[in-house]
């Protein structure tokens, strides 16, 4: 088996190449088909996503079995700036990587965000609700999700939400670097989601990608908090002695609005490989524990 790994790099992709390479997660064995595949991670010199025409006959020559396609634009503020070239990088670039799959017969798994949906609601967002986003990178996403489902049916679109890993920028590293600065933090309290560990989703995406069930589903953390509850919770198990103060959004604005509420729920997961995701402080004391030997 061949699987391409597109942003090898980043929190997912690298976590889905050590996954692959060892065989297993704290959750258990991968699939046992993946034993042996031959994993491509080009970067961004040998595949660039802006460029649409050159990625697609790039993946046709590659010609692999599986892509796992989790570049895109992460900088949710930034989208803002930029919106022509979020809409181009998370949106209209997909449909090239969805054609060239469909041409060599490749599943595709395209990582898609909680911010598709609009954030009003006061319970976690199923699979099938409508999509109304508010930001460019929530906008461009969609389009994405719609351009995979379109040009490639051997498509599974995975909705995700505050993702932390090993490699890379995130909240955890953030507020734990702030946290051993000092403090005091100031964390809104009034956006509500899902913290979601890497190694948590790259394991259920992988066995998602051994079945043949198509379509869209989420994986997060189990269980719902705000920020400020996260970065609590962050403090707390890194056992640092550092205040943390709630405030409102209003207090910290920002350029992108941020969906008040947008836990997501998991039931296309639960019936298709099962829902094994560990409960988000679970997850989070273990990334903790094993932070330092990780990096």
């Amino acid at each position: 088996m061949k699987i391409m790994i597109t942003g090898g790099t980043g929190q997912l992709g690298s976590e889905l190449i050590r996954q692959l390479r060892s065989g297993r997660s704290v959750l258990g064995p991968v699939p046992a088909e993946y034993a042996g595949a031959e994993i491509l991670a080009p970067g961004r010199a040998a595949l660039d996503i802006g460029d649409g025409p050159a990625a697609e006959n790039f993946l046709r020559e590659a010609a692999p079995d599986l892509v796992f396609h989790c570049a895109c634009m992460t900088n949710v503020d930034g989208c803002e700036d930029v919106p022509e070239q979020a809409m181009a990088l998370n949106g209209e670039a997909v449909a090239a990587v969805a054609r060239a799959c469909e041409a060599v017969g490749a599943k595709l798994v395209f990582i898609s965000t909680d911010y598709v949906f609009n954030g009003e609601k006061r319970s976690p967002y199923r699979e099938d609700e409508p999509c109304a986003p508010r930001t460019v990178y929530g906008r461009a996403k969609l389009l994405g999700e719609q351009n995979a489902l379109e040009l490639c049916s051997r498509t599974i679109v995975v909705r995700t939400a505050w993702l932390y890993g090993f490699h890379g920028k995130n909240f955890v590293k953030t507020i734990l670097r702030k946290a051993r600065e000092g403090g005091p933090l100031q964390v809104v309290d009034d956006q509500f989601g899902n913290p979601t560990n890497a190694e948590d989703l790259a394991w259920h995406l992988l066995r998602l990608a051994a079945t043949e069930r198509f379509g869209v589903y989420h994986c997060t953390g189990k269980g719902v908090c705000s920020w400020f509850e996260f970065a609590q919770e962050i403090v707390r198990a890194a056992g640092l002695d550092c205040p943390v103060r709630p405030c409102s959004s209003a207090e910290y604005p920002q350029k992108a609005k941020r969906p008040a509420y947008s836990a997501l729920s998991h039931e296309a997961l639960a019936a298709a490989v099962g829902d094994e995701m560990r409960p988000w402080r679970e997850a989070l004391r273990d990334y903790i524990k094993r932070l330092e030997d990780e990096i």
